[in-house]
């Protein structure tokens, strides 16, 4: 396989399932046209063989997200059939016009794959219905078009964004409806009604996720960074909780960090030991990346969208990255009714029953994983996306609704400091190395 020029701009190329060639920007897309989305449909399956795309009538960017450049999509059909959308959206993983975001490219590989396999009758779950997705690894070229999700329409809850859960009359009731759907996707491939095209869409390499998301720091590194949390917490209080700004948790948190990093490997080792909290899930379950309606019960319910780095995984990992948005009443107040949640739901549609306590144990740990991995550069990161957070009222100031990320990090921050404290991750690492030991 001939690597390809990170630099090098390219109008197509051409994907490993289908062959087709695909499309890697907007511009590229549009000069394909009809001929190429009915190609592309029929050979993904999703339209009839004496079926085509007949017109355009809508084609315009969107704006949002943190990865390839995407596109509001409308089609109109020779014949309408049965679930074949006419309004459709378009994620490219390729943003030729920004560096950085083209660097992710590689991420939407995992979500092409999902769209492949959210096509078995037994997918327990919503997603948006996938009318041609294919890959090209070798340039980290690909694309998904598929039905457009019409939030604040039809039902359907207007999207919510992250991290403002404040803006929610029950964010709770929502935070429900994604464990509940992290959980039946979970027992779903646990219960074997996903296979064998699970295992062979997402192998699970125990030693290949182990080396996921390393702390990427030494001692030094990592001391410097929580004497930045330090000086962060001292000249902007009024942005993080008392509890969390004060010099004793911050020295207490320096410690008992750098015995997670001395101890990495050894963590990440007992979070994927045993099979049974294994399963393919959803990496960033956030409430933005899902859409609400309510049942015929008036019960809520949640489909889930953005399943880049979608894999077989500990479900710790995908609890964290479906609650680490929610608020800290959620955290502080609904913890333990949500994993009881994720537990009942997971064994109820086929997983083994868990321990809770092993549960939150291994949130505790995966936490202080990804935290210190990413989470611990959101003082520096912060200030550098909004500068004008350092005159803010508060995390809830409206001036953190001009940046998304800047909101993100610190929430996430937050969520992440005060677990730590709530849980004693000093603690969580103490029990993990006597088991060791043991």
């Amino acid at each position: 396989m001939t690597p390809y020029d990170d630099s090098a701009f390219i109008d197509h190329a051409p994907g490993d399932a289908t062959a087709l060639p695909i499309p890697a920007h907007g511009a590229a897309l549009h000069a394909a046209g009809t001929g190429f989305l009915t190609d592309a449909f029929r050979a993904f399956g999703s339209l009839a063989a004496d079926n085509r795309v007949t017109a355009i009538t809508r084609f315009e960017p969107c704006t949002v997200g943190s990865t390839g450049e995407k596109y509001f999509l409308s089609v109109v059909y020779a014949r309408d059939e049965p679930h074949l959308p006419r309004d459709l959206f378009v994620k490219f993983s390729r943003d030729f016009r920004d560096a950085f975001r083209d660097r992710r490219r590689g991420e939407l590989e995992a979500e092409i794959r999902l769209a492949e396999l959210s096509r078995l009758p037994a997918f327990p779950i919503a997603v948006p219905r996938a009318c041609f997705a294919d890959f090209h690894a070798a340039s980290g070229t690909g694309m998904i078009i598929s039905e457009r999700i019409d939030f604040g329409a039809g039902g359907i809850e207007p999207l919510h964004p992250k991290c403002m859960d404040h803006l929610l009359d029950r964010p709770l009731e929502h935070y429900r409806a994604i464990v509940t759907a992290l959980a039946r996707l979970a027992g779903a491939h646990k219960a074997g009604q996903l296979s064998p095209q699970a295992e062979v869409l997402f192998p699970f390499d125990a030693d290949a996720v182990a080396r996921e998301d390393p702390i990427g720091l030494d001692e030094a590194g990592l001391r410097d960074r929580v004497a930045k949390f330090g000086e962060f917490a001292r000249l902007y209080p009024q942005l993080l909780p008392a509890h969390l700004a004060t010099p004793e948790f911050i020295a207490q948190f320096g410690h008992d960090a750098l015995r997670f990093l001395r101890h990495e490997s050894t963590v990440k080792r007992y979070l994927h030991a045993n099979p049974d909290f294994i399963a393919l899930n959803h990496f960033n379950a956030h409430i933005d990346n899902a859409w609400f309606w309510r049942d015929a019960g008036g019960v809520l319910q949640c489909g889930l969208l953005d399943w880049q780095r979608a894999r077989q995984m500990n479900v710790a990992y995908a609890l964290w990255g479906g609650l680490c948005g929610a608020s800290l009443d959620v955290w502080n107040n609904h913890l333990a009714e949500l994993l009881s949640l994720f537990i009942d739901e997971f064994h109820a549609h086929g997983g083994p029953l868990l321990d809770r306590a092993e549960l939150t144990l291994t949130l505790n740990l995966y936490a202080a994983m990804i935290g210190l991995a990413g989470l611990i550069n959101a003082p520096y990161l912060v200030l550098f996306r909004l500068p004008e957070a350092a005159t803010a009222t508060g995390p809830l100031d409206p001036v953190f609704r001009k940046q998304e990320s800047a909101r993100s990090f610190l929430h996430i921050f937050t969520i992440f400091l005060n677990l730590w404290q709530a849980h004693d991750f000093g603690a969580s690492l103490d029990l993990v190395l006597a088991r060791q030991r043991g």
